[in-house]
């Protein structure tokens, strides 16, 4: 028969062993929800999910059938805390697949003080962002501009050929690629609940 220290020991053995697995329970769990943010750009930025454009090469050129031109329209939207005005050169361009097409983007401080921004972006309908691919593009890059200030910035793209060859949504003859800057802070857009204001009308 156990003797009270040995019960004693046990109790105390397997106090520590919970303490020990509700401390690794807690640590776990909190560094998933630190890398979940992380992981989950990284997943949408390598399927598309989501409406997220991929991000690859220029395509090279095949002797294949041209398919039929796909309309790219370009939403742009500005934060109620950006003081800035925010408009692509055209408001849509005709993509053909598999063919590069390069659309430039202008921004202007409006506001009395210098500011920072940066931008990110979706597509419309979100199947299509799995066929959208960026060469080039000033999304997720912090820009800073004085009082008055503008700037010009290139986004170079193309859409997959595959695209023609979706069942879902292999007809469809446009989309549109929405932008939305946000104030910067550390590298990392400042959202706030209201909806940003557009700046465009389509």
């Amino acid at each position: 028969m156990m003797d009270a220290g040995e019960r004693q020991r046990q109790v105390a053995r397997g106090a520590r062993r919970t303490v020990l697995v509700c401390v690794g329970v807690v640590l776990g769990m909190g560094g998933l929800a630190v890398a979940s943010a992380p992981l989950y750009s990284l997943f949408c930025k390598a399927t598309g999910f989501n409406g997220t454009p991929l991000v690859g090469a220029a395509p090279t050129a095949s002797a294949g059938e041209v398919s039929a031109p796909l309309t790219v329209r370009f939403d742009t939207n500005v934060s109620k805390a950006l003081s800035w005005r925010f408009q692509p050169e055209q408001s849509s361009v005709d993509a053909v697949p598999g063919q590069t097409a390069t659309v430039f983007f202008k921004v202007t401080n409006t506001g009395s003080t210098p500011s920072t921004g940066i931008a990110v972006f979706n597509v419309q309908p979100e199947l299509m962002g799995g066929y959208f691919v960026k060469v080039q593009c000033f999304c997720f890059d912090e820009h800073t501009l004085q009082p008055g200030e503008s700037a010009e910035f290139p986004l170079v793209f193309y859409v997959d050929p595959a695209l023609r060859k979706d069942p879902d949504i292999g007809d469809l003859s446009e989309m549109t690629l929405s932008y939305t800057y946000y104030p910067s802070k550390n590298g990392a857009p400042v959202a706030e609940a209201a909806k940003p204001r557009s700046t465009t009308n389509f």
